[in-house]
């Protein structure tokens, strides 16, 4: 009985805490009616755990259970919005239309940012031969959470003649009102809408590397031609789906790195699921261990040659920028290297 009572005590304060956070996030109130709602849940929640300290059993559960089943019904009547005030940085979500071998992204970002929170420039439409699809890379920006880090991926395309390579990242992000700033455990309570953006790497790398001081590592990976563009291509629709039908952000389950792997065991199959699906900031070391990055190299050398941050600081304003940080990566480290 000792147990069921202490299962019972937990049930009851997770649920209390569950519910709290719910409604301190998401309740659609001025800040002061949201603390009362807030403030009354945490006190019944307190109430049953009294009478459950106090030997009771069928009350408590009963009284949280009718609880819970109001809370979850308002809980799923919650909808995604499309249509709010956002911040800037993510006012338009990349769509793309495919003809032939063409591929035109609709709004390409290609900011250049003077704060974290300040930038100039604007979204432009642009257009990619994917004939000329030459390159798939993963950056992975860490700002000192052990595990954590944001993920983009970069395809590249060969110009022709004297021309710069030609680059395009997608980033899964949160998708915030002007008015929000973003909190981890906001991201598990339906606070954020998800976006999924496409930016020039000199907006989308150097925000993150010279602007927020983040350290960024870039690994080259080794995707067959046609995985590329199959990558590329389920990128370009899931984008177009998230602009069709808006979904929330979650911290575990939408983020960048899980909504890369849905699209990734579209394209090789048997990847199988891993605890550093959840951690982003161990991402490149599934991708290692299952032969996606350079061959011959461990992965403590690919993260040390790969780290671009002193490059990319270096080569703040430079027309070549891409160019630049990757010099010197493996797989990257001669000039005339052709996938």
């Amino acid at each position: 009985m000792a147990l069921l009572d202490g299962i019972l005590r937990l049930v009851l304060l997770l649920a209390t805490l569950w519910g709290a956070l719910a409604l301190g996030y998401r309740a659609a109130l001025p800040p002061c009616g949201r603390w009362l709602v807030v403030g009354l849940w945490l006190l019944s929640g307190v109430a049953w755990l009294w009478l459950a300290w106090q030997g009771a059993r069928l009350g408590p559960l009963a009284a949280m259970t009718m609880q819970m089943m109001a809370l979850l019904g308002w809980w799923r009547s919650l909808r995604p919005a499309a249509d709010l005030d956002w911040a800037d940085d993510v006012a338009y979500l990349a769509t793309g239309d495919v003809e032939g071998h063409r591929l035109t992204l609709h709004h390409v970002r290609h900011f250049d940012w003077h704060t974290p929170h300040e930038a100039s420039g604007g979204w432009e439409r642009r257009t990619y031969d994917l004939r000329r699809l030459q390159s798939v890379d993963l950056f992975v920006s860490n700002w000192g959470r052990p595990g954590i880090a944001h993920v983009l991926v970069s395809f590249g395309f060969s110009a022709g003649g004297a021309a710069e390579e030609d680059f395009v990242a997608f980033s899964v992000e949160v998708r915030r009102e002007r008015h929000e700033r973003f909190s981890e455990i906001g991201g598990f309570f339906k606070q954020y809408e998800l976006a999924i953006i496409a930016a020039d790497e000199r907006d989308a790398v150097r925000l993150r590397s010279n602007v927020r001081g983040e350290r960024v590592t870039l690994y080259h990976v080794t995707l067959a031609p046609e995985a590329r563009r199959d990558l590329l291509l389920a990128l370009v629709a899931a984008a177009n789906d998230l602009a069709c039908e808006p979904r929330f952000y979650h911290t575990i389950t939408a983020n960048c790195t899980t909504l890369m792997f849905a699209m990734m065991r579209r394209i090789v199959e048997g990847l199988p699921m891993d605890h550093r699906l959840l951690l982003s900031g161990l991402l490149p070391g599934y991708i290692h261990d299952h032969g996606g990055l350079v061959p011959g190299y461990s992965l403590h050398e690919l993260r040390r040659r790969g780290d671009i941050t002193q490059r990319a600081r270096e080569a703040h304003d430079a027309y070549d920028f891409s160019r630049r940080i990757r010099e010197g990566i493996p797989g990257w480290a001669s000039p005339e290297r052709r996938p």
